[in-house]
């Protein structure tokens, strides 16, 4: 009975959460005012960044502090060629401001969405794989590595400030009008947008199911827990992890250029030191290791920070703060590991009723009489 009772809970966790979540979110349109429902969609794009760094994090053991400069690469990718696209035959507005008289040479190629479309994934992908060899070819670890990637996310943030006249500057990309033809602030074109983060988010998260489920997700395990271990059986643990961390760049540069559809505009600030560390702050909050709690965790927080920002303009950081302090303290693995403790306590509860009830009365009562004469205090002098 314990078995069936395990593989029933096993498929409802796998399964049963994930539609949970996905029915409201596919209901919300019915619900939703337009500007509710833009504001989901942009947390839609986070959960994206969250569940890709739940699998380096949670399933890799590697903390990365510069998510926000994968999701900034993927951002502009999509808004140079939409810059362009609104602009038509005129020189980007920006660069007219910093005395340009012609286009960038490297500007050129994002005319063409399919170009556009490949680097927001590429583009990413090549910047970690680059990075995460020459890093992980020496060994560094640990809060080494968290280090390195945010120096990294710190650099590459003042280098897009620096360069105001191909890049906007601290204003970034902004004035993004159409996509693909169609209105950006068309109500329609809000709602397919939403639906096409909610659909890429879906696939995204079956992607990571079944790796995580599969012979690679288990050595990922076993790396983060026992890394020399892995070398001596015979796998390149550099392979591994350059392979890894370059599928979370490549998912976080997806939600950057959906996250540039939802909102407009793309700017240095978007990939910064503070977001990667708010990325981080979803995972934990939605626990480790859980990929549905990544998603959960990123909502939420998000959810948080807009309900405080707009009733508590003035002290809501503080509060965020605050929120974000006790949860971590008092679900120390996060909110998925919590409700899956719950739902495992119950089942073993439900299991140990039915047990007892199905027991004979004889020896229910024998074992309860020898239960209670070893949980009884010892006396002396007998």
């Amino acid at each position: 009975m314990a078995p069936r009772d395990s593989t029933l809970r096993h498929l409802v966790w796998t399964w049963g959460a994930p539609l949970a979540l996905a029915l409201p979110l596919l209901v919300a349109p019915l619900v939703l005012s337009d500007f509710r429902l833009n504001l989901l969609g942009k947390f839609l794009t986070f959960a994206i960044v969250a569940l890709g760094l739940d699998l380096i994090w949670g399933y890799g053991g590697m903390l990365s502090l510069g998510q926000g400069l994968f999701f900034g690469l993927g951002g502009y990718a999509m808004a140079m060629y939409l810059k362009l696209e609104t602009s038509g035959a005129r020189l980007p507005d920006f660069m007219s401001w910093s005395g340009l008289t012609a286009l960038p040479l490297f500007w050129e190629p994002f005319r063409s969405p399919v170009v556009a479309l490949c680097a927001v994934v590429l583009l990413p992908m090549a910047v970690a794989a680059a990075v995460g060899y020459l890093v992980f070819r020496s060994r560094v670890q640990g809060v080494y590595f968290s280090l390195i990637t945010q120096g990294l996310t710190l650099i590459a943030s003042i280098l897009f400030i620096g360069q105001q006249a191909v890049t906007g500057g601290t204003n970034g990309i902004t004035n993004l009008k159409t996509i693909f033809g169609f209105a950006r602030g068309s109500a329609s074109t809000q709602t397919v947008l939403y639906f096409v983060t909610l659909f890429c988010l879906g696939a995204l998260y079956l992607m990571c199911r079944r790796l995580t489920q599969s012979r690679f997700g288990r050595l990922l395990v076993a790396m983060r827990d026992d890394e020399n271990r892995v070398r001596f059986l015979g796998y390149n643990p550099v392979t591994l992890k350059t392979l890894v961390f370059a599928l979370s760049a490549g998912m976080a540069g997806v939600a950057g250029a959906l996250f540039v559809c939802q909102v407009g505009l793309i700017s240095p600030s978007s990939m910064g030191v503070i977001p990667s560390v708010e990325m981080v702050t979803w995972v934990a909050v939605g626990g480790r290791g859980t990929l549905i709690g990544a998603i959960l965790g990123a909502i939420l927080v998000s959810l948080g920070k807009s309900a405080l920002s707009e009733s508590y303009p003035e002290v809501w950081q503080l509060g965020f703060g605050a929120l974000f302090a006790a949860s971590v303290m008092l679900l120390p693995t996060g909110v998925a590991g919590f409700v899956r403790r719950q739902v495992a306590r119950l089942g073993r509860r439900d299991a140990g009723e039915a047990a007892r009830g199905d027991a004979p009365a004889g020896p229910a009562v024998a074992d309860e009489v020898d239960t209670a004469r070893s949980e009884a205090p010892a006396t002396t002098g007998r």
